[in-house]
């Protein structure tokens, strides 16, 4: 997504800046698809062995992750998850092409959409499991474009910390990427709230469980994450100069989204652990 919306529209005019992006984009992309392939088998397995209530080389055996292939959601949403998987390495094989770029980033966003068939989202009933769904999907989506975008933009100025004379594209990449950065804090307050008000039920709710202090914490990470990126976004990046790009305020804008990418691990790390807690809301 940062290659389609941020970069790709900024950098093409220069094609060495755009060698460098597809170089970036296809080492990004083998690293996440791999770390996804890696932890899914893992995460199967974990579920193997929490449905069966079996030790795990008996839960490995084939007919027990059959089963839970087959014959559970969480299982048919890792067999879609797997084919979307494969889609996206071939895309990422073959992305010297433009339909590839564009099937890939289409096969990147259902793989991180269909997380959210596996939460608590997927066991909410009727109309409000739909809204649940449709916001956990935008939710996911949000924190990936954000998060990941930062990932690749501190990559890119790192490059353009080594290649001075990529630098005065600089300005234009970060405006562009501070648009996508709105649009995700904007999604992700919506679908947090929707989601919030949904697991958690109530304020007193937030305090009295253990799932909704997590859930307070988790927002606390986030409204630091906003304040940085506003500091970025408003006090740092005016001082960026088309004309006479300065280094040290690019070297000012990596170390403070270094700091947005590691709260935005913690908030993942958190979102796993209130995966594995019952909401707030059964609670009350």
């Amino acid at each position: 997504m940062f290659r389609a919306v941020v970069a790709a529209p900024v950098l093409p005019s220069d094609r060495a800046a755009a060698g460098l992006l597809q170089t970036q984009t296809l080492q990004a992309g083998w690293i996440g698809l791999a770390t996804t392939l890696a932890s899914g088998v893992i995460w199967l397995q974990l579920q193997a062995m929490s449905m069966s209530g079996l030790p795990f080389h008996e839960a490995m055996a084939s007919n027990v992750l059959l089963t839970v292939m087959n014959r559970t959601q969480f299982g048919l949403v890792s067999e879609l998850r797997l084919v979307l998987a494969l889609a996206l390495a071939v895309c990422l094989t073959y992305d010297r092409l433009a339909l590839s770029r564009w099937l890939g980033l289409v096969s990147a966003l259902g793989l991180t959409a269909a997380i959210a068939w596996t939460g608590h989202a997927a066991s909410t009933m009727g109309e409000t499991g739909f809204l649940h769904l449709t916001a956990d999907v935008l939710h996911v989506i949000a924190a990936a474009a954000w998060t990941g975008g930062l990932v690749a933009l501190v990559r890119l100025m790192a490059v353009m910390r080594l290649h001075p004379g990529l630098a005065h594209f600089a300005r234009d990449v970060i405006l562009r990427f501070s648009t996508l950065g709105i649009a995700s804090v904007g999604t992700l307050l919506l679908s947090g709230t929707v989601n919030s008000w949904i697991l958690a039920g109530s304020f007193h709710a937030l305090v009295v469980t253990e799932y909704g202090r997590l859930l307070m914490l988790k927002i606390g990470l986030f409204a630091v994450m906003v304040a940085f990126a506003a500091v970025n976004r408003f006090r740092v990046t005016p001082q960026l100069a088309q004309t006479e790009p300065r280094l040290d305020v690019l070297d000012q804008l990596r170390r403070n989204s270094l700091i947005e990418i590691a709260l935005g691990f913690t908030i993942f790390a958190i979102v796993g652990v209130l995966g594995t807690l019952h909401p707030a809301i059964h609670f009350l």
